[in-house]
């Protein structure tokens, strides 16, 4: 007489197995998808850093706002790196930017689908994108603020996933830099940015700020943990 299992057996092996799997991939894709994250922040900040140096060893001087006027950092980071998209300042012109954006009148109150702050609580300050826009080859979204309402304050935030891509929140997918007077490309929370603070205002779990987020890209370059530790 040959060893065999029973049906009931086996599907009761088919069972647990499938109980197994629902538990553990979430978590397994949650982890893929936050290492994804990690990998594409490091490379935008890569990127943008060798563009910023690029110019400079062209020209002799580095990108800081006593150098270069309104509106011009987008087509010198243009210049640099590898686009597919020009976005302008964020109109209707593709679905890889942001629709609206620059559409006039009470443009960001028309922005259908934006932005979240990083506890997901708040829709994100959308006035530090709105100086222009433009999407990288691998399909990182590169959003500007150079205008003369910001004083010498110049902002770049990325969007390392793509528009179209959740979860569209600072923090998350959605980094701010800030250039510094010497033209290094600083990670937005570091001291001396704009959005640095000493009880993490900028980048809280509780935080209802519009700006809650802008904060973070200093944690999530320096905190290995940082990406495990994302909020829901």
């Amino acid at each position: 007489m040959k060893q065999a299992f029973t049906l009931a057996e086996v599907l009761i092996t088919l069972g647990i197995i499938g109980i197994v799997a629902a538990l553990t991939l979430p978590a397994l894709i949650s982890s893929n998808r936050n290492k994804q994250l990690e990998t594409a922040l490091k490379r935008s900040y890569s990127l943008l850093s060798q563009a910023l140096n690029m110019y400079q060893a062209a020209n002799g001087e580095p990108v800081t706002s006593e150098n270069i006027g309104e509106y011009e950092l987008k087509p010198i980071l243009m210049k640099y790196l590898r686009y597919v998209k020009d976005c302008g300042k964020g109109t209707d012109i593709d679905k890889a930017c942001i629709p609206n954006l620059d559409a006039g009148g009470d443009k960001y109150n028309d922005v259908k689908r934006t932005y979240k702050t990083f506890s997901g609580k708040t829709d994100m300050y959308l006035y530090n994108i709105d100086d222009g826009q433009f999407v990288l080859n691998d399909g990182t979204l590169i959003m500007l603020e150079n205008s003369p309402v910001s004083g010498s304050r110049i902002l770049i935030t990325v969007d390392v996933n793509g528009y179209n891509n959740r979860p569209n929140r600072l923090g998350h997918d959605v980094f701010l830099f800030q250039l510094g007077s010497d033209g290094r490309l600083i990670p937005g929370g570091a001291e001396g940015t704009a959005y640095y603070s000493k009880n993490d205002t900028y980048c809280s779990l509780t935080s209802t700020g519009n700006t809650n987020g802008a904060g973070c890209t200093y944690k999530a370059l320096s905190d290995k943990d940082y990406f495990n530790n994302l909020p829901k």
